[in-house]
C-alpha cells in the first residue's frame, strides 16, 4: 500500500500499536532533548522484523507482520571519534571522517587505520559542527581530488563550507586546498549544518544545507542558502546556468530546492537518477523526498511534526499545518517519533538479492538502519533492521564489494559490515 498524503484533519487512531511506538522526538545531536528515550517501533527480540504501513488518518505507521531472516553485521573496525562519512578508494580502502576534525584511510578488511591525514582545513566542532562528508572527484583516478564539508567558523559566527584537495600518492596529506564554497550568511548557531554531497553525472555537485535551528524561517528565504539544497560547481566560482533560480533577481546562488530542515541523507536514484533526500523533522516529522529542480519542501511552513516539548502523538504540527499550497508532499514519514535520519544508500548489489533495488536510512535516535521497499517512487513497506545493536548510525554506503557499509556514531565509533 501506498503511503498516505499529508492530511489537515482527523485525529490518530487510538490503536495499541501507535501508542506502543510513542515518545520523544529525536533530532540530529543530543542539543535537542529525548532524542534517544524511545523508538518508533515495537520491534521483536532480534529485530528482524518485516513492518508495513497503515494510514490511520494524520499518520502512518509501522505495523509488524510477521519476522523474516536477515542478514547479520560484523564490526571491520572501532575507536573513530564521531564518524560522519566514508568513501571508497579505488583499491577499496576508505575515506573516513571524523567529526571533531580528521580524516583517515581505513583498509578494506578495517585495519590498518591510518594516523590523520594532514593539511585539512580547520573545522569549527562545537555542537552539531565539525567535518562532516568526504566524496571522490569523478576523475579521482587522473586528478586525486577529493572534496570535504565542514562547519567552518568567521569569529562567533560559523557556516557549512566545501574545501576541495588533492590527496598525496601515500594518502598521508592533502594539497592543494581550495574552498569552493561557503554558507551564506554565517550565522551564530552550533547546529543544523546539513553537509551531505553528492556527484550528478554532469560532475556537479548537490550539496545539502540545513536552517541553523534557531532560524528556521530562513528556509522559505531565496536570498539566503540555508534551510536549500545547492547544485553548485566543483570547480568553485561562477554559477550553474541550468540551475531552476539561475539568474533570478533576489535568489541566491546555486540553489536547487527550498524548504528544508536539515538534510543529512542524500543519494541519486540508480534508474531514474534524480535525487532522493531525507531530512530531520522536529519531534516527529522525518521525511524522505525526491527533491527536484526549483521545489519547495515546506518548512516551516507545514511539517508532520510537532515543537520539543509538546505532547508526542497528540499536539499541532508545527506550522500548524501538514500542508501547504505550492510545497512538495513527502514519500513517507515518521510519526509520531522521530528516528533522526542521517545516511541514504540505494541498494544495487548482488549480495542481498531480496534488497535489489531498496532505499537505506541510517537511524541516529532510533539506533538502526531502516530497509525501504519501493514501487517506482511509491514507498510501499518499512523495515527497521539491525536496533538491537545500539548504534545510532550515522552513514549508509554501499560498498565495491556490494555489501553494506554503516558508520555509527560515538566517541568509540565502528564500521560495520553487512553480510
Amino acid at each position: 500500500m501506498n503511503v498516505a498524503p499529508r492530511r489537515t484533519s482527523a485525529s490518530l487512531l487510538a490503536l495499541t500499536l501507535l501508542a506502543a511506538s510513542c515518545g520523544g522526538g529525536g533530532d540530529d545531536e543530543p542539543l535537542q532533548t529525548a532524542q534517544d528515550a524511545s523508538t518508533p517501533l515495537a520491534d521483536s527480540d532480534d529485530n528482524r522484523a518485516q513492518t508495513l504501513q497503515i494510514d490511520v488518518g494524520d499518520a502512518t505507521v509501522d505495523a509488524l507482520v510477521g519476522t523474516i531472516a536477515a542478514p547479520s553485521v560484523v564490526t571491520l573496525t572501532s575507536g573513530l571519534v564521531n564518524p560522519w562519512s566514508l568513501a571508497f578508494l579505488p583499491d577499496g580502502s576508505m575515506l573516513v571522517t571524523e567529526r571533531p576534525g580528521r580524516l583517515r584511510r581505513v583498509g578494506a578488511s578495517g585495519s590498518p587505520v591510518s594516523a590523520p591525514i594532514s593539511g585539512l582545513p580547520q573545522v569549527d566542532a562545537r555542537g552539531q559542527g565539525g567535518l562532516f562528508d568526504v566524496v571522490l572527484d569523478p576523475d579521482f583516478a587522473a586528478n586525486r581530488r577529493i572534496y570535504l564539508s565542514y562547519a567552518e567558523a568567521s569569529g562567533s559566527l560559523n557556516g557549512t563550507a566545501v574545501a576541495r584537495a588533492v590527496l598525496s600518492a601515500d594518502y598521508r596529506s592533502l594539497s592543494q586546498v581550495v574552498i569552493i564554497f561557503r554558507q551564506q550568511p554565517k550565522k551564530a548557531s552550533t547546529a543544523h549544518f546539513g553537509g551531505r554531497m553528492v556527484f550528478r553525472p554532469d560532475r556537479t555537485l548537490y550539496l545539502t544545507l540545513g536552517d541553523r535551528s534557531t532560524f528556521a524561517s530562513e528556509a522559505q528565504n531565496p536570498s539566503n542558502h540555508l534551510g536549500k539544497v545547492l547544485r553548485i560547481s566543483r570547480y568553485g566560482g561562477g554559477t550553474v546556468q541550468d540551475n531552476p533560480f539561475f539568474g533570478r533577481q533576489g535568489y541566491a546562488t546555486y540553489i536547487w530546492s527550498l524548504g528544508h530542515r536539515n538534510v543529512q541523507g542524500a543519494a541519486l536514484h540508480p534508474t531514474t537518477g534524480e535525487l532522493w533526500t531525507h531530512e530531520h523533522g522536529p519531534q516527529g516529522g522525518d521525511e524522505v523526498n525526491v527533491t527536484r529542480a526549483g521545489k519547495n519542501y515546506g518548512w516551516p511552513l507545514a511539517s508532520y511534526g510537532c515543537q520539543y516539548g509538546t505532547p508526542v502523538g497528540n499536539c499541532t504540527p508545527v506550522g500548524g499545518r501538514t500542508s501547504y499550497s505550492g510545497t512538495v508532499q513527502p514519500l513517507t514519514y515518521w510519526v509520531p517519533t522521530s528516528i533522526a535520519p542521517s545516511g541514504m544508500a540505494f541498494y544495487t548489489g548482488s549480495r542481498y538479492p531480496q534488497w535489489q533495488g531498496n532505499l537505506f536510512v541510517g537511524a541516529l535516535a532510533g539506533k538502526a538502519l531502516w530497509r525501504l521497499t519501493l514501487s517506482g517512487n511509491s514507498v510501499i513497506s518499512r523495515e527497521r533492521l539491525f536496533a538491537n545493536l545500539g548504534h545510532r548510525i550515522r552513514d549508509v554506503r554501499q560498498g565495491p564489494d556490494g555489501y553494506l557499509y554503516l558508520l555509527t556514531d560515538s566517541t568509540n565509533g565502528r564500521i560495520l559490515r553487512i553480510q
